[in-house]
This record gives C-alpha cells, structure tokens and sequence, in this order.
C-alpha cells in the first residue's frame, strides 16, 4: 500500500478550468478504519453504496462531495469485533443501515486540502473535517483527470454518534484512511 501512495506522488494532477463529475471506482476504493483495542489495532473496512463527487479544480469551494456508506457490508479484523461493531451497542446496523458524509466546503489545494461536511452516523449528524490529497492514477498520461485518486484522513470520537458500546476495551477515536478510485464521467 505504501508503495503505491509513494507512486501516486510521483504523478502530480494537472488543473483544468470546469467543473466535473465523477463516479467512485467502488472495486478499486477502500474507505478504512482502526480504533484502538486495548493494546492493540482493530482495523476493518466499510463498502460504499453511493457516491456523487463533483471537482472544481479551479475553485475547490465549488466542488461537492456526498458518500453512503453501507453498514452491513462493513468487516473488521476479527469476527467478534465485525458482529460487535454492527450490533446495538455500536453502529447498530438494524436500525440505522448506513453512514452518510455531505461535503459543507472544500478549502485549500490538490496538493492538500480540508474537506468540511456532516457525518450521520445512528441518526445522529455531526460536522467532521477530512484532510485531502488528489493523485492522478499511475498509468494516465500528465495532465489527463480522466482517473483520479483521492486519500481522504481524519478522526471522529464514536461516543459522539452514541456508539459507546464496549468502551473499556475499545477506544473512543476511530480514525479513517480513504482511499477513492474516481472516474470522470464525460
């Protein structure tokens, strides 16, 4: 993995002047996470259901972003972690079968930018704020945005979200490492 990020620096993005839209790369995409366990790394990842991604390379602040997560396709490193997780006393997968992220202001540049949005996690929404970088995939020619990829980092306190189950044994931030395959529809 990291030899593809190392990679991916290498191949800068170009800017183009209008705004366009992108469809997610859902098999080549990974919206991950990891939270504490003890002394240990729970890790695992969540599949998207849906994502409407529109980029303005020339004025980010013009660019929006939405994402469904799907809850019940989510896994973690070990089975009991992946059935706590989706259980009651977690992200209740019941009651509450997906995780939504609604873009509020994108600032800064390809090379970094912050993403402001609302997360809504078990009916409860709360703004979050994800760190950016926009690569252009290994293989697609210099300036061409055809295919895109974007590592989106951040964290976010579970007990906000009223996920507080099993709080002795697992930490409260789970911190989130995306990695989205985009491409541009013509």
């Amino acid at each position: 993995m990291r030899a593809m990020i190392f990679a991916l620096l290498l191949c800068p993005v170009a800017v183009h002047a209008a705004p366009a839209t992108y469809v997610l790369e859902t098999q080549k995409s990974a919206v991950g996470f990891e939270a504490d366990f003890g002394s240990n790394t729970i890790t695992g990842k969540m599949p998207v259901t849906r994502a409407d991604l529109t980029l303005d390379f020339t004025a980010l602040s013009r660019s929006k972003i939405a994402v469904i997560l799907d809850i019940s396709g989510a896994q973690a490193s070990f089975p009991f972690a992946t059935q706590a997780m989706k259980g009651p006393k977690m992200l209740d997968a019941d009651r509450h079968p997906e995780i939504s992220f609604v873009s509020t202001s994108l600032t800064g540049t390809i090379d970094g930018a912050e993403v402001k949005g609302r997360l809504t996690l078990r009916g409860v929404t709360h703004p979050v704020v994800l760190h950016a970088v926009l690569y252009r995939q290994q293989g697609f020619a210099a300036g061409d945005t055809s295919h895109l990829t974007i590592l989106l980092t951040g964290e976010v306190l579970r007990s906000a979200y009223g996920a507080t189950g099993w709080a002795d044994m697992v930490g409260d931030s789970v911190r989130l490492r995306i990695l989205a395959r985009i491409a541009r529809v013509d």
